[in-house]
């Protein structure tokens, strides 16, 4: 079993099929009534029911039974349900406010809540209060309503209220507000729906002052002779035909400011703005200035009475007006305060130089310039000016600055702002006492001092020849590869960047020392003498002819084409060269030519006889020799020797002959010395025959053949007991050496004798043994010839 809906004096039931019964029997008693019940039947086909007549605000104890058709209960149910309180009653229904009724009753007992009901045609508009009065919203302005109430507890809601009709009061007027100006607000509204008339009142929103109003029939009115700038609250509201206002508007307006006075106008010339100030107006929110000039407009805001408008122009009027601004609108503008602007930097600026170093500088006349003043300032600080009323100026100038020149110009408001810097550099100064130095034939090295307001240098060496350039930018420029014995006209010009160079430098003559001779053949005229010859053009120069050798430096100096170069040294290699020397300088060396001079004759020189036949022949190094030819010549013929050496041996020579002898040095070359000696005379023969006799008891007798009757010979006899010598006379061929031990064996040679009584070692060596007879000189045995013997 259960309950869907429940009022003050009923309880709707519905339940289920139950199987097996034929009636159902529902009762439902009072919980808190005694004696009230309430009891019904129903058929077996009915599954729902209402309970009428309840009590309202009371609880019942509802009982649901299944009986069968023999009157047996075959199942139940219970439940409890408390019945709705009672209906309320509507005292009165009004309505203040367009959008909404409110509704007066009287409290009913068990009540909990109350549901309000707003019924127009098909719309229902509800709402929930707990108490009375109750206000349903939402509704629509000037409208008829059916207005009921219900009351609500935990059981349910009562049925409704015996209704009652109410009207919504008219919309209030929706107000469009602003004010035109200063003293006046207009207001306008829309035509409100079922309203025949309006009114509408303003007021200071300080209370100040008294109350306007106006009623009427249009949309319209203004309010005039209102205070400026000042904050006023409006309210209207419309009535209708029985002359119940509806819903009022209220709008809080304030009249637009009236304009600033007092307006003043400061110029700043240094920034080109100026400050604008006023008195404050009354109710102004904000101000905007205003400065126009033509199509230009510049503008400021501000809150404050003072306002900075910048970037102004120069050489420009502007006027200045000022406007206040507040939530209603803006005043009047101000009346125009006329500013004049400093002048503008003036332009065109060109400057013009004389040959006299004048310059002139010009420039173009500006609107609003009353007079200028040009500065020129040089690049070492210095700084002159001219004040004119004119166009142009004239200053004096120097070579080598560079003049930074401005123009201004002024008026009352002060000086225009700086315009572009004209920058003017005069041609720089010419290098004065140069100096050209003559640093080979053909290389002039010039040299100066710096010069004001020079980058660079250009030095020019010009002749009929031609032109030689040196560009550098220091102060000193080698002029190479000039003609020699040439004269040129040397001149230093100045150069800067900025103009140029400059022309009218001055110029000196410089001549190059004379061209290098070419040496065109070298003579031997002796044996330590040369002859050098050369060709060359040169005017006025004098030759010097120089021979380099290992030993040192041999001169000659001549000013014509040849020179003679004498006392050369023997065996000597040299570099001979010629050069010219004039009053311009000295030339470069001609190229050198080898010079070799002969060989020296060896200073000293020995023969030495080594065999009768065979003589060595040595000399002394002979300077520049490399190979030597020896000869020995007399009537009966002669010997030769070519050596590396300084040494040789003849042989064919003849003994006890007279040579002359001579020697010829050779270097490498093939140059040829011939050097002649004091002659040579080889010793005598040797004598032949040579034998050995005993002579007496102890003595021995040598016999030989001489080779010639004036020869003197020399006798020696060696043994091992003893030596002996003996010496005859010229022309003697025998010699007797008396006391020989016997018993020995002796060496035996006889040669010629020298002039210093020398021994010649080459001449033949023969044995003899001497026996003893007794203690006497026995036989003498001939054994042979020395084996020591040697050619």
């Amino acid at each position: 079993m259960s309950i869907y809906d429940v009022t003050s004096r009923s309880i709707y039931l519905r339940w289920s099929k139950f199987s097996g019964a034929s009636s159902y029997r529902v009762t439902a008693t009072a919980v808190n009534t005694v004696g009230h019940s309430l009891l019904a039947h129903f058929s077996d086909v009915t599954l729902k029911s209402t309970l009428t007549s309840l009590i309202p605000n009371t609880v019942y104890a509802i009982q649901a039974e299944a009986i069968d058709k023999n009157g047996i209960t075959l199942a139940e149910t219970q439940t409890m349900q408390s019945t709705a309180p009672d209906i309320p009653v509507i005292d009165q229904a009004y309505s203040k406010l367009s959008n909404s009724i409110t509704v007066e009753w009287r409290a009913v007992p068990g009540a909990t809540s109350y549901l309000l009901s707003a019924q127009d045609g098909d719309s229902c508009i509800e709402t929930v209060v707990t108490k009375s009065p109750g206000t349903v919203m939402g509704l629509e302005p000037a409208t008829c309503y059916r207005i009921t109430i219900r009351s609500v507890n935990a059981g349910g809601k009562s049925r409704p209220s015996p209704s009652r009709k109410t009207t919504t009061v008219l919309s209030a007027p929706i107000l469009s507000v602003s004010s035109p100006s200063y003293d006046s607000i207009a207001v306008s509204w829309k035509a409100v729906y079922m309203a025949v008339g309006f009114s509408v009142s303003l007021m200071r929103s300080d209370g100040l002052g008294r109350m306007l109003k106006q009623n009427t029939t249009n949309t319209s009115f203004i309010f005039s002779n209102l205070d400026p700038g000042t904050l006023y609250t409006i309210k209207a509201y419309a009535w209708n035909a029985n002359g119940l206002p509806g819903d009022d508007f209220t709008y809080n307006q304030r009249t637009s400011p009236k304009a600033p006075a007092d307006v003043q106008v400061a110029f700043n010339s240094g920034v080109l703005r100026a400050i604008v100030s006023w008195m404050p107006a009354e109710g102004a929110l904000t101000y905007s200035v205003t400065a126009s000039s033509g199509l230009l407009k510049l503008k400021c805001n501000t809150t404050s009475s003072s306002c900075i408008i910048p970037s102004l122009q120069c050489g420009s009027e502007y006027s200045v007006s000022v406007t206040a601004h507040n939530d209603a609108g803006s005043s009047n503008p101000t009346d125009a305060v006329s500013l004049k602007t400093i002048p503008c930097a003036p332009g065109n600026i060109s400057t013009e130089e004389d040959e006299h170093g004048n310059l002139l500088v010009s420039w173009s006349r500006v609107n609003f310039g009353h007079y200028y003043v040009v500065f020129v300032k040089s690049d070492d600080g210095l700084e002159v000016y001219c004040n004119t009323s004119h166009t142009q100026c004239h200053f004096q100038s120097d070579c080598g600055f560079t003049y930074f020149i401005s123009v201004f110009a002024y008026n009352k408001a002060g000086q225009s702002p700086l315009g572009d810097v004209f920058n003017y550099t005069t041609a720089p100064c010419c290098p004065s006492n140069f100096r050209a130095v003559l640093v080979s034939s053909d290389t002039v090295e010039v040299s100066w001092s710096p010069v004001r307001g020079a980058e660079m240098y250009e030095t020019k060496a010009a002749s009929w020849r031609g032109t030689v350039l040196c560009n550098d930018t220091a102060t000193a420029c080698t002029l190479s590869a000039l003609r020699c014995n040439t004269r040129y006209n040397v001149t230093v010009y100045s150069f800067s960047e900025a103009r140029g160079s400059n022309t009218s430098c001055a110029s000196k003559y410089v001549a190059t020392a004379p061209c290098s001779p070419e040496i065109k053949n070298i003579s031997k005229e002796a044996l330590s003498v040369i002859s050098v010859h050369w060709q060359s053009n040169n005017e006025e120069a004098t030759y010097i002819v120089t021979a380099r050798g290992e030993t040192g430096l041999w001169h000659c100096t001549s000013s014509g084409n040849s020179c003679t170069l004498i006392n050369l040294p023997c065996g000597s290699a040299f570099s001979v060269s010629v050069i010219a020397r004039s009053p311009a300088g000295q030339s470069l060396p001609s190229y050198s030519v080898p010079l070799e001079t002969a060989p020296c004759c060896p200073n000293d020189l020995t023969l030495t006889q080594v065999t009768q036949s065979v003589t060595n022949i040595s000399w002394s190094i002979g300077m520049g020799a490399q190979t030597y030819a020896t000869t020995l010549e007399s009537p009966k013929g002669q010997a030769k020797c070519r050596t590396l050496k300084n040494y040789c041996l003849l042989g064919c020579i003849t003994c006890g002959t007279n040579y002359t002898v001579s020697l010829k040095a050779i270097s490498e070359t093939g140059l040829t010395s011939y050097c002649t000696y004091q002659g040579y005379s080889s010793s005598a023969c040797c004598p032949s025959g040579v034998k050995l006799y005993r002579l007496g008891n102890n003595g021995i007798r040598v016999y030989w053949r001489a080779s010639e009757e004036t020869i003197s010979y020399i006798t020696d006899l060696c043994g091992s007991k003893g030596n002996f010598t003996c010496t005859p006379s010229s022309g003697v061929s025998y010699c007797d050496i008396t006391e020989i031990p016997c018993g020995d064996v002796y060496t035996v040679v006889v040669s010629p004798a020298t002039d210093k009584r020398l021994k010649l070692t080459f001449c033949p060596k023969k044995i003899y043994s001497v026996t003893c007879s007794g203690s006497s000189v026995g036989m003498v045995i001939y054994r042979g010839k020395s084996s020591a013997e040697h050619v």
